[in-house]
């Protein structure tokens, strides 16, 4: 031990030193100083032990069922704005096949048209705006799509993984897509067996400490074709508790996927070749914890064809239009997986200074007819601002005006129709 802390603790204990042995006192500081450093190497032991068994040092039980964390002012700035998304290059589709927020839906219900080989319902979330699906272990879902995807296509949709660590492993969450061929696609018979035909299938392995990670494979014939390598991506734990975007985009064979800003893979051969998807599903693994201590919960699902010839469109043609530029709920904030799309068409303009455009915001038909055009208006001026200030174009070249849901180009009776409605155009002038 020290010999300075051993005279600095003797001459503390000095005052009550009157009536004791110093000897008897001398042992007890060796004694006490003993304990002390057993117990910190017992700490650090404690500590070395639970991160490779996957554990946290200090662990909580919730009794009640988890609401989704409360962010931090830390966590906020860093997830919010489309600058914390400047490398995202994922754009969306043109035409949309398939959309499903679950709006409409019956509550504490499985949405209309889904299967599952379990349970599972609707929900609202105090946090986040909507409805979600709430998904149970250890259960399959086929999504209620009944169009085909073609060759070239984008998937995207949200998920939150509420999760807090109590010492077991969190459950993996899968995500593919297959085809049904000639078969019903939400048949019972491929709740259980989706690579029948050919399947491509993401899991994401949920941890703690930095050791999250995800793997692609595929499968043609129930026969595995693509077999992917796990890929770390540290930063999923930081999202615990809210809104985690996930895009995909099929180029034939080639498959791209995206969480948040991150491209995790690009794998030129995942997709077998000739075959045509025409399903979704989602499934979450077994796990110890009980349904009060776990919840994944999915929304805002599309898939949409191709990908848009932004140049051809504005420049040749005179209009581009596009559903790829999402605002938070009746707010005129542009979500951040919107960046790349925004890039792309400054990119355009700044290929072409002597061209003016007008950013036109639509709407769908909910809500009030005044408010939608109010709002419209609104979002083309934001998209205006974030042409101006991120990408330096001069303000003089844009013009801005809403329409709110006057000019509909879907059908407001259904999701897909609000989905094409609520658009941004840019137009030549």
């Amino acid at each position: 031990m020290n010999r300075k802390i051993i005279i600095a603790l003797l001459i503390a204990a000095l005052p009550f030193a009157a009536d004791a042995q110093f000897s008897g006192i001398l042992n007890k500081v060796k004694t006490k100083a003993k304990q002390r450093a057993d117990n910190k190497v017992d700490r650090g032991i404690d500590k070395s032990l639970d991160e490779i068994e996957g554990k946290k040092t200090t662990t909580t039980t919730s009794s009640a069922s988890p609401a989704p964390k409360t962010e931090t002012k830390e966590e906020a700035v860093e997830e919010a704005g489309p600058k914390s998304f400047t490398k995202y290059d994922f754009i969306p589709g043109e035409q949309i096949l398939y959309y499903d927020n679950f709006e409409g839906e019956a509550l504490a219900e499985l949405p209309a048209n889904w299967n599952t080989s379990g349970t599972g319902e609707v929900t609202t979330l105090d946090k986040f705006a909507g409805n979600w699906l709430r998904l149970h272990k250890p259960f399959t879902y086929l999504s209620s799509n009944q169009k085909q995807f073609g060759e070239n296509y984008t998937i995207e949709f949200d998920v939150i993984l509420q999760l807090k660590n109590t010492g077991w492993m969190y459950p993996e969450f899968y995500f593919g897509l297959f085809s049904s061929k000639d078969e019903p696609n939400g048949g019972n018979n491929f709740l259980k067996d989706q690579k029948k035909y050919a399947s491509v299938v993401t899991t994401i392995y949920p941890a703690e400490f930095k050791n999250s990670k995800a793997r692609v494979n595929s499968y043609l014939e129930s026969r595995s074709y693509f077999t992917g390598d796990n890929k770390m991506y540290e930063r999923l734990e930081k999202s615990y508790g809210k809104p985690v975007h996930v895009a995909i985009q099929v180029q034939k064979e080639r498959l791209r996927m995206w969480i948040n800003e991150d491209k995790l893979f690009d794998v030129p051969k995942a997709i077998p070749v000739g075959v045509i998807m025409n399903q979704i599903y989602f499934e979450v693994g077994h796990t110890n914890y009980s349904e009060e201590q776990y919840a994944v919960y999915v929304s805002n699902i599309k898939v949409a064809t191709g990908k848009p010839d932004t140049r051809h469109k504005l420049i040749e043609e005179g209009k581009f239009s596009t559903t790829g530029i999402l605002f938070d709920f009746q707010s005129a904030v542009i979500k951040p997986e919107s960046y790349a799309v925004v890039k792309d068409i400054a990119g355009v303009l700044k290929e072409n200074t002597s061209i003016r455009v007008k950013v036109v915001g639509h709407t769908s038909s909910d809500g009030d007819d005044k408010a939608n055009i109010e709002l419209s208006k609104k979002r083309a001026e934001a998209v205006k601002e974030l042409l101006v200030n991120e990408f330096g174009l001069d303000t003089s070249r844009l013009e801005t005006e809403g329409k709110g849901e006057t000019q509909p180009v879907g059908d407001n009776k259904t999701k897909e129709g609000k989905v094409a409605n609520r658009r941004v155009e840019f137009i030549k002038l």
